[in-house]
């Protein structure tokens, strides 16, 4: 009984010291910090970016614009996670859509569960807003575009060493004729040595 009380006192004291040298330091969220090789916010923030500006550099940006007399209007649909670990695909779509709007050469809808949302206001506005604030259905922008895509990845591991790469692949689609318009892709390449 002595032993498993002393035991348990340095496992205690252990378990204080440990938590005890623990230091959170604040950063900048735009600094580029790779901790554990995995896929991570700069990742996320980097890949949409990069991607917004392959897409809209695209002859499709154009022909709308020259066909119908005004920017397309685009949805961002589902980004499946494929890859290894776990992602939140979300945060990518976020960053997708951020990026969109900061270039201000399309339209962005809002989809999925947000849209839901919406409409579940609107249809409560019918009954509990005044006529004059509430807000009519079918009077929502139709998407001309939505864009779609995978995040993948490989890894390759030997002992203390790995390599991964993720690959996330969108193309973007005419939603009137299902006619895909753009593909596109952007790789990341990480050695990571323990």
């Amino acid at each position: 009984m002595k032993q498993l009380v002393g035991f348990s006192f340095v496992a205690a004291a252990f378990f204080l010291v440990s938590c005890a040298n623990r230091q959170v330091t604040r950063i900048d969220p735009s600094e580029q910090i790779d901790i554990s090789g995995n896929w991570n916010a700069t990742d996320s923030r980097l890949t949409a970016q990069e991607i917004t500006t392959q897409v809209l550099g695209e002859k499709w940006l154009m022909n709308h614009v020259t066909e119908h007399g005004k920017k397309p209007v685009v949805i961002v649909g589902m980004v499946t996670n494929k890859s290894h670990e776990h992602i939140e695909a979300e945060t990518f779509m976020n960053d997708l859509e951020r990026s969109f709007i900061q270039t201000d050469k399309v339209g962005l809808v809002q989809s999925g569960k947000k849209r839901e949302e919406l409409r579940a206001e609107k249809a409560d506005q019918q009954t509990n807003a005044s006529q004059s604030t509430m807000k009519k259905f079918g009077l929502e922008k139709g998407a001309d575009f939505i864009l779609q895509g995978s995040i993948n990845s490989i890894v390759d591991a030997y002992k203390k060493k790995k390599t991964v790469t993720y690959q996330i692949n969108l193309e973007l689609t005419n939603i009137q004729t299902n006619e895909v318009v753009w593909i596109g892709d952007k790789k990341i390449a990480k050695y990571v040595k323990n």
